[in-house]
């Protein structure tokens, strides 16, 4: 089954260790979710007399696709990495390059090392983001399978790298908490508008479905395209 989500934990996520954690030594005490709560409250204080910034939506995809596919996935679901994995390459190569589908894709955040991917995703721009996100996809058993935040880190580091990004920008982007207060609150909007209880949820121009097979979902898309 799909992971679920509550929206009111969403609010707590940042105050458990989200961006946040990175800017405190992970080998001291400090690295604790429950020491993150004052460095959580300064960000909270800082986004109310300072505006977050822009959470544009990442998309693939003719902007007059007949279909558009609205997809929420986390990067730390193994029924994302099974859709992207199982269904993404055809998905592309069949509708989304030939003109038929817009596909529009928003990320979910189950916990912090979900949120730091995503994070990193976005460093990268919009040139580098799909790029980016398969190799999240990809190599999710590797980079998200450590119980130790540095560890995981460390392993987004080297997948930012491999993407040809620099040391400096990759921890700049992953210390932005403006950003990640942004990515959390767009989040929340998004989910509750469109009901997203669990993921990967798939939007077929509005029709709301679950995980499925690429047989499944073209069946869904020729209906939409009339064939």
């Amino acid at each position: 089954m799909a992971r679920t989500w509550g929206l009111a934990a969403l609010a707590l996520l940042l105050a458990a260790g989200g961006a946040l954690w990175l800017t405190r030594p992970a080998d001291g005490p400090a690295a604790g979710g429950a020491a993150l709560a004052p460095l959580a409250a300064q960000a909270q204080e800082a986004a109310q007399t300072a505006p977050l910034p822009a959470v544009p939506d990442m998309v693939l995809g003719a902007a007059d696709a007949p279909v558009t596919i609205v997809e929420y996935a986390s990067y730390t679901c193994p029924h994302c990495a099974s859709f992207h994995g199982n269904v993404f390459k055809d998905l592309k190569a069949n509708y989304i390059d030939t003109g038929k589908v817009r596909l529009v894709y928003r990320e979910v955040y189950f916990d912090r090392y979900g949120l730091w991917a995503a994070m990193l995703a976005r460093c990268g721009g919009e040139t580098r983001y799909f790029g980016i996100s398969s190799m999240l996809f990809e190599q999710q058993r590797d980079w998200a399978g450590s119980d130790d935040p540095a560890a995981v880190v460390e392993n987004l580091k080297t997948i930012g790298r491999t993407a040809g990004m620099d040391d400096a920008t990759i921890q700049a982007c992953l210390q932005d908490n403006a950003m990640a207060e942004a990515m959390v609150a767009a989040y929340q909007v998004n989910a509750t508008a469109d009901g997203v209880e669990a993921t990967p949820t798939i939007l077929i121009n509005g029709e709301k479905h679950g995980n499925m097979s690429y047989a499944d979902l073209s069946a869904l898309i020729d209906a939409k395209l009339g064939g």
